[in-house]
C-alpha cells in the first residue's frame, strides 16, 4: 500500500495547520439549505456591480445549484439584471430570448438546444434547465425588471459568422453579400476552427485576419442606420438585434486570432480567450446600463477564470484571468467567489470530445486547501476572506488547489489538476461543499449512467 511521505499527509497536523483549521471554523457560515444561507454573502456583495461565481469543476451539481440559489437572491433582492456564463454567445443568446419570452422555443429544454458542441452537458443539464425555467417565469411577472442570459466565450466562430450574415440579410442585403465575401476566406476549412488555426499559424495559408476586422468595423460604422431598422428576429428590439450581431462580429475577430495563437503556446491563447470574455462582459454591462443606472451582472465561470490569477503560480507564468481583469477594471465593484469540494462524483470526459462519464472524485491531496477545509468537519459553509483577520492570515500560506475542467484524469491527479495559490488573494470568499455529486446531463448516455468502476485509492488497482 502506498504511504505518503510526511506526517501531514498521514493525518497529523502541525500547530500552524491546527490554527488554520480553527480559524476557518470560527469564520465559517454553515449552509443548511435555509432561506438565510447566503445573508453573509449578500452583505459581502454590498453595492458591487459584478459578482463572479466560480466552480472547482465543470461537472458538479451543487456548484450549479448553489450558484442558481445565490443568483436568484441577487436578482430579486439586489436588482441584478443579467447572468453571463462561460458559454458561446449565440447559444446563450437563444436562451436569453427564451427567458425574455421571445423566440420560437416551446420550453427551456428546447432553448438549451443550441449547446451542441463538446461539452454540451456543461449547459445542457438539469440544474441549468431548472434555473432557466425559473428565470423565464420570474421575467414574465408583471412589473419585474427582466434579467437576461448571456454567453462570454469565443468558440462559436462559424456559428457567429452565420449569425452576422443572417442579421445583415434582414437589414442590408448588399452588406450581407459583402460579408459573405469577407468570410469566404474560411470556406476551405470545413467549419473546423482548429484546422484553420494550424494552417495559418504555420504559414501554410494566408490568415483571414484583415477581412474579419474590416467586417467588424463596417458593422460598427453603420450602427445608427441599422438600429433604425426593424430587428432581424421577431420580438427583439432593433437595439438588441444589432448588439447581438455586433458581438458575433467581434467574436469572429477574436476567435480568428485565438485559433491562430493556440498552436504557439497555452498562455497566449488563454489570455486571448479571457480577454475576450472580459471584453464581452463589459459590452453587456454597457448595453444593459440605462438612464444613468449601471447594470449589475452575475458571472458563472470556472474558478480558474473568475479567480485572480495574480494569486496563483499560473499567474506568475504570465497568465491572466477574467477575475483579475475585472478587479483591475472595476475594483471593489467586482466580487469574486470561488467554490471547492473534497470528494464525491463529477461529470467529465477522459479525452477531448469524449463521452461524458460519471466519475469518482478522489479525496483532496494533503497540503491542499480542499483538505484543510474538509478537516474543519463542517459539511457546507460560506467563508469570507476579503477583510483582514485571523482566517485571512491563516490561509495566506500558499497551498495546493484543485481544478477539474471538462476532463478529469485521476491517475495523474497531482500533475493534471493541482496548482499552488493563495486563496485569500485569489477570491473574496469561498463556498465549500465537502462531498458533491455529478451534474446530470439532459442527454445522458449509457456511458454516463454506467459510470466508472470503483477504484482502490490511491493505487487505482
Amino acid at each position: 500500500m502506498a504511504i505518503f511521505g510526511n506526517k501531514r499527509a498521514a493525518g497529523a497536523h502541525d500547530a500552524a495547520q491546527d490554527a488554520a483549521i480553527e480559524a476557518v471554523r470560527l469564520a465559517a457560515h454553515p449552509l443548511d439549505g435555509g432561506p438565510d444561507d447566503y445573508d453573509a454573502l449578500l452583505d459581502l456583495v454590498g453595492n458591487a456591480r459584478f459578482v463572479l461565481l466560480g466552480e472547482a469543476t465543470h461537472g458538479t451539481h451543487e456548484f450549479y445549484a448553489e450558484r442558481a440559489r445565490i443568483t436568484r437572491r441577487l436578482i430579486e433582492e439586489k436588482g441584478f439584471t443579467a447572468v453571463a456564463v462561460e458559454a458561446d454567445w449565440p447559444d446563450a443568446w437563444r436562451v436569453n430570448r427564451y427567458v425574455r419570452g421571445e423566440g420560437q422555443d416551446a420550453d427551456g429544454h428546447a432553448a438549451l438546444g443550441g449547446f451542441e458542441r463538446f461539452p454540451s452537458w456543461m449547459w445542457r443539464n438539469t440544474a441549468v434547465l431548472d434555473f432557466v425555467e425559473w428565470l423565464r417565469e420570474r421575467n414574465a411577472k408583471s412589473g419585474s425588471p427582466q434579467a437576461g442570459f448571456y454567453g462570454l466565450d469565443l468558440y462559436s466562430m462559424f456559428t457567429s459568422i452565420h449569425e452576422v450574415v443572417r442579421y445583415l440579410e434582414g437589414v442590408d442585403p448588399n452588406a450581407a453579400s459583402e460579408a459573405r465575401k469577407a468570410y469566404s476566406c474560411f470556406d476551405h476549412y470545413d467549419r473546423d476552427s482548429q484546422q484553420y488555426g494550424y494552417a495559418t499559424s504555420f504559414g501554410m495559408t494566408p490568415s483571414c485576419e484583415q477581412g474579419v476586422l474590416d467586417m467588424l468595423r463596417e458593422l460598427q460604422g453603420r450602427a445608427r442606420d441599422y438600429m433604425q431598422h426593424g430587428a432581424a428576429d421577431a420580438g427583439a428590439s432593433a437595439q438588441d438585434a444589432f448588439f447581438y450581431a455586433q458581438q458575433n462580429a467581434r467574436l469572429v475577430k477574436n476567435a480568428e486570432q485565438y485559433y491562430r495563437t493556440m498552436f504557439k503556446g497555452r498562455i497566449s491563447s488563454w489570455n486571448l480567450r479571457d480577454s475576450h470574455m472580459a471584453e464581452t462582459l463589459d459590452a453587456v454591462a454597457r448595453h444593459l446600463s440605462q438612464d444613468g443606472k449601471p447594470a449589475r451582472i452575475v458571472v458563472w465561470e470556472h474558478n480558474s477564470h473568475i479567480g485572480d490569477a495574480r494569486a496563483t503560480e499560473i499567474g506568475r507564468q504570465g497568465e491572466w484571468t477574467v477575475g483579475e481583469l475585472a478587479r483591475k477594471a472595476y475594483g471593489q465593484d467586482a466580487c469574486l467567489i470561488g467554490f471547492t469540494t473534497y470528494d464525491g462524483r463529477v461529470t467529465a470526459a477522459s479525452e477531448w470530445d469524449g463521452e461524458a462519464r460519471h466519475k469518482h472524485v478522489r479525496p483532496a491531496l494533503a497540503g491542499s486547501y480542499e483538505r484543510l477545509l474538509h478537516d474543519t468537519g463542517i459539511e457546507r459553509f460560506f467563508l469570507p476572506l476579503r477583510d483582514p483577520g485571523p482566517v485571512r492570515d491563516a490561509l495566506m500560506e500558499e497551498r495546493l488547489e484543485r481544478a477539474i475542467g471538462v476532463l478529469y484524469l485521476p491517475r495523474t491527479e497531482r500533475q493534471s489538476h493541482y496548482f499552488h495559490a493563495q486563496l485569500p488573494r485569489q477570491f473574496d470568499a469561498v463556498i465549500h461543499i465537502d462531498r458533491t455529486r455529478a451534474v446530470e446531463p439532459l442527454d445522458a448516455t449509457s456511458g454516463w449512467h454506467s459510470g466508472e468502476p470503483p477504484e482502490t485509492y490511491p493505487e487505482g488497482l
